[in-house]
């Protein structure tokens, strides 16, 4: 007789998740004291986007964390190369928003996520300088606090009509770039409200329920894994920009569900604008 393995729970991820939480406290603790420091070191990569000191201590303080909590586990993040292999692997983004933490703006955060056979699992989005943190296991709901014993479970609006939307993105310049320039416009003068929130921001207030849609053109794994799970055990629905299930790219798009497929059509498809969405509320 064949013994199949038991599917994890969601029990199975809570010790995950709490180590996921104690590297989001070390990476505050080291982002907080670097932010606005007068003697921030900044550095282009090859591909001409900024990485700081901040950056590469939080990654290589996860490194070590888990070198020594979970040995056995791949580890994948943004500023260094991938390390081990097998079926967990530990996706991290030590400050999405760079940029902005360069300029003193307060809008960047550190992104630790689990996937288990390229599944994600668990997701920590820690923004110390907006005092929030956002988290998620699989098969738990989507949380908001500052601790695991301080938290709100939040969840996606039910605005099911494209006029009333709120639409948060990063900026105009990668739709252009990847041709798309113009269904994006196309979508934002469909809803009734647009603002560039921006990078993680804008997928946690949608998994919030302050925001109904959020996409970008292109991102990498380590800038999705966190955030999508958040979204989904939120309620919500994250994808590609084409409609893929998960933070697979090259683009995504995270939205509360009832908008999804509405919001995919636009973006690959284009076509008009509802005739009826000039005529939305305005805005405040």
């Amino acid at each position: 007789m064949t013994v199949r393995p038991t599917p994890p729970s969601a029990a199975d991820f809570l010790e995950d998740l709490r180590l996921a939480h104690m590297m989001a406290d070390n990476a505050d603790a080291i982002t907080m004291a670097r932010f606005k420091a007068q003697d921030l070191k900044v550095s282009a990569k090859p591909d001409m986007s900024n990485v700081t000191d901040a950056d590469l201590a939080v990654e290589e303080a996860c490194r070590r964390t888990l070198t020594r909590a979970r040995p056995r586990d791949a580890v994948q993040g943004e500023e260094f190369e991938d390390t081990g292999y097998g079926p967990r692997r530990w996706v991290i983004d030590p400050i999405d928003g760079t940029s902005n933490f360069v300029r003193g703006v307060p809008v960047w955060a550190s992104l630790i996520a689990l996937t288990i056979e390229g599944e994600v699992v668990v997701g920590v989005v820690s923004a110390p300088a907006l005092g929030r943190r956002w988290w998620a296991a699989k098969g738990t709901g989507a949380f908001m606090g500052k601790s695991l014993h301080q938290a709100q479970r939040i969840g996606v609006s039910e605005v099911a009509d494209i006029r009333d939307a709120s639409l948060s993105y990063s900026s105009l310049h990668g739709w252009v770039a990847e041709g798309m320039g113009q269904h994006f416009v196309d979508l934002m003068r469909s809803v009734w409200r647009s603002r560039a929130y921006g990078d993680f921001w804008s997928y946690m207030l949608v998994a919030e329920g302050a925001v109904d849609i959020a996409c970008e053109p292109e991102l990498s794994l380590h800038d999705m894994a966190a955030p999508s799970i958040v979204v989904t055990e939120a309620g919500g629905q994250f994808t590609s920009v084409e409609g893929s299930p998960g933070p697979v790219g090259p683009g995504a798009v995270a939205t509360n569900g009832l908008l999804h497929e509405l919001v995919v059509e636009q973006l690959t498809a284009g076509g008009a604008v509802d005739p009826e969405a000039p005529h939305r509320r305005p805005e405040n």
